[in-house]
């Protein structure tokens, strides 16, 4: 059975679900899963009109976004930054991108370590979209989005069985929306196929093929005033919300996408059976951004830079995964014995900005919007040019122990052979130009043992307590494979150690609440010398710490009333100092202390039903050197529903309701993004 064969019919219908094989690549309850695990179900994605996965975890405990610079989708968890911890189906999808869910049956969030699961990285977490396969099932569903600044949306769903032997099904979206900020846009486009088929009675196979294209304009936000520093802390430079600095014209970022999978399952018996799932994908990327800097004493006028990159990458991954189900006297095991391969090739360029008079930047007013600049690109010393490949060979074995009914063990370890290689190419750029700067190779190898362990005791069947323990780490090269340089390669990997109790109390059958207290350690860490220049070299800092309190709740209370809740509590400091403004006791960049969101949906009658969601975040630095804070908020949405008919359904959602002036996130002291002023969108759903 594949992954989104289970509990695909509770996604659809309930914000709770209930198992998950991503968790312990074993068809395991969540209550018996011993780590903090957040799953997002499509009927809330529908609900809450959440197109990416950046509005999915709005209501997940310990989850936070970043800006990414505008042209990627980058998530906080538990304090760390990351671009390269996606995964679908369990499989590695690393790209810098924005990714869409219309093709998903549900979004799971894994908090702390994962190495044990998903191999290196996945330091605060992990993100998996378990996608929709054809599974025998009819699916005949149509969704039709339009709204404020011009957004306009469509989607579909149609699956049917050909025989009792094969089956198909056929998923797709298209998206053209403008945007609150001026000169911005978006659009994307994506169609996914997949085909299932019995060889037997013991035996499937699915097949599947993506193609999906993100374009939009990457926007860097507004500047902070000027004077932040370690003895005056100062926020956002305020402005219309909708002022671009920069040229828009001249900051388009895209990904184009083609990604294919062949899945095969063989059941031995009902107690023993092994999976294989094969992805290829190969992802063109490209942005250019425009971008404000800093703010002059006056505060009349903003320094303007830009560069742009290009990344092409490739990769080959293949797992297999043998489970078994056995007894010892009497106490019941759960095997996983598993080996996963992966091949990773990406090549990289990045350009510098160049302004009249070959100038790094240029200086305009504050008043000015979207201006037009003369730009020329050039590869200077700072910019990259290299090519690198990644490959990894693991095994990893896993052992799910039930000592009794009231006791479960969960003990596990993967070890990973992990070889970085990188080609610095930029003495080809500089050849002509008698620069000194000559060619590089680094080779980089690392075998990471990762484990993890869990004792689960269940005082009653719907309720567990646990205490765990991960470990994982993240090679020099980065979440991106290529930051491998002179100043890093001979160093070790940084190491990142979990440790968690909690518990999870299914209070109904289809009500779940969840509580978690961690402290993740980050060890041997290193950190941009200039937090505000993405092109800095990096320097050790040591130790990086994050403690915090989870709690969820998620499910229906009765049959007319829902609810998704989070609240957290996060106090993520470095340990040690880093420069004369990072220093032991600064708070991590885009996590506040405390944050809490609440969804209810309320349906009176069948036929109508209304919901309204809160979210609050505290305040938030803009950086590591903590000079610029963005100022705490609440929001207010609401969504209305109507079914015309059986298979007809109305739904008008509505995000800020009271208009509220807010950051949602930065990238950097000098590119924070305003919040969206009220937005509307109505959809119209069909399903037959």
């Amino acid at each position: 059975m594949t992954d989104t064969a289970i509990d695909d019919r509770e996604a659809e219908s309930s914000y709770k679900v209930s198992r998950s094989i991503s968790a312990t690549r074993t068809d395991t309850q969540l209550i018996d899963v011993p780590q903090s695990v957040n799953v997002v179900s499509v009927k809330q994605i529908e609900d809450q009109a959440a197109n990416s996965i950046g509005d999915a975890i709005r209501y997940v405990p310990g989850v936070f976004s970043a800006q990414g610079e505008g042209n990627r989708e980058t998530l906080v968890i538990r304090g760390n930054s990351t671009t390269g911890d996606f995964f679908v189906d369990g499989m590695r999808d690393d790209i810098q991108t924005y990714r869409d869910l219309y093709n998903i049956e549900k979004l799971e969030i894994f908090k702390g370590p994962n190495a044990m699961i998903f191999g290196r990285g996945g330091v605060g977490g992990v993100v998996n979209r378990v996608t929709k396969v054809a599974d025998w099932n009819l699916h005949r569903a149509f969704r039709l989005e339009g709204g404020s600044f011009e957004h306009k949306r469509a989607q579909f769903d149609l699956g049917t069985p050909i025989t009792d032997f094969a089956t198909v099904r056929l998923t797709g979206v298209y998206q053209d929306s403008d945007s609150y900020r001026d000169g911005v846009n978006y659009n994307r486009w994506g169609f996914n196929p997949t085909g299932s088929f019995k060889i037997g009675p013991d035996t499937t196979i699915s097949l599947g093929y993506e193609h999906f294209e993100d374009e939009r304009v990457a926007d860097r936000g507004v500047p902070a005033r000027f004077g932040a520093s370690a003895t005056n802390i100062v926020g956002p430079l305020r402005t219309p919300r909708g002022q671009f600095f920069g040229d828009p014209t001249q900051s388009p970022t895209g990904t184009n996408t083609d990604a294919g999978s062949l899945f095969i399952e063989h059941k031995f018996s009902d107690t023993v059976s092994i999976r294989n799932r094969t992805r290829y994908a190969d992802y063109d990327k490209y942005y250019s951004n425009v971008f404000p800097g800093a703010v002059n004493a006056a505060e009349t006028s903003v320094s303007i830079s830009a560069y742009r990159a290009t990344t092409q990458r490739k990769n080959f991954i293949n797992q297999t995964d043998f489970n078994a189900i056995f007894n010892t006297g009497s106490i019941e095991h759960t095997l996983l014995v598993g080996a996963e391969y992966g091949h990773q090739k990406s090549d990289n360029i990045r350009e510098e900005g160049r302004f009249a008079g070959n100038a790094s930047s240029v200086t305009v007013p504050i008043s000015a919007s979207n201006v037009r600049l003369p730009i020329s690109w050039t590869m200077i010393s700072s910019s990259t040019n290299s090519n690198g490949v990644a490959e990894v060979a693991a095994g990893y074995v896993q052992d799910q122990i039930a000592i009794s009914p009231m006791f479960d063990i969960v003990v596990g370890v993967r070890y990973e052979h992990f070889k970085t290689t990188l080609h610095d190419r930029r003495s080809l750029a500089f050849r002509t130009s008698g620069s000194t700067i000559s060619p590089e190779y680094y080779d980089v190898t690392d075998n990471l043992w990762s484990p993890r362990a869990g004792l689960i005791f269940k005082p009653a069947e719907n309720a567990s307590i646990y205490a765990s323990y991960s470990r994982t780490y993240q090679p020099r090269g980065g979440d991106q494979l290529t930051g491998l340089s002179l100043s890093n390669a001979s160093l070790a990997p940084e190491k990142f150690q979990n440790y968690e109790i909690g518990a999870k109390w299914d209070i109904l059958p289809t009500f779940n609440l969840a509580a978690a207290i961690y402290q993740l350690d980050r060890d041997n860490v290193l950190a941009l010398s200039d937090p505000n220049d993405a092109a800095s070299p990096t320097v050790p800092i040591g130790r990086q710490r994050t403690k915090g309190i989870e709690l969820s709740a998620a499910g229906s209370i009765t049959k007319q009333l829902s609810m998704v809740g989070a609240y957290t509590y996060s106090d993520g400091t470095f340990l040690d100092n880093v420069s004369g403004t990072v220093q032991a006791g600064n708070i991590l960049p885009n996590m506040p202390k405390h944050s809490a969101s609440l969804w209810t949906r309320f349906d009176p009658i069948e036929q109508l039903g209304a919901a309204l969601g809160v979210i609050y975040q505290g305040k938030r630095y803009a950086s590591t050197d903590n000079f610029v804070a963005m100022p705490g908020y609440t929001r207010l949405d609401g969504a209305v529903y109507f079914d015309i008919a059986p298979e007809l359904s109305l739904q008008v959602n509505v995000e800020n309701i009271l208009g509220k002036r807010y950051y949602l996130y930065a990238h950097s002291n000098n590119n924070i993004t305003p919040g969206s002023p009220t937005a509307v969108k109505v959809g119209l759903s069909a399903k037959f």
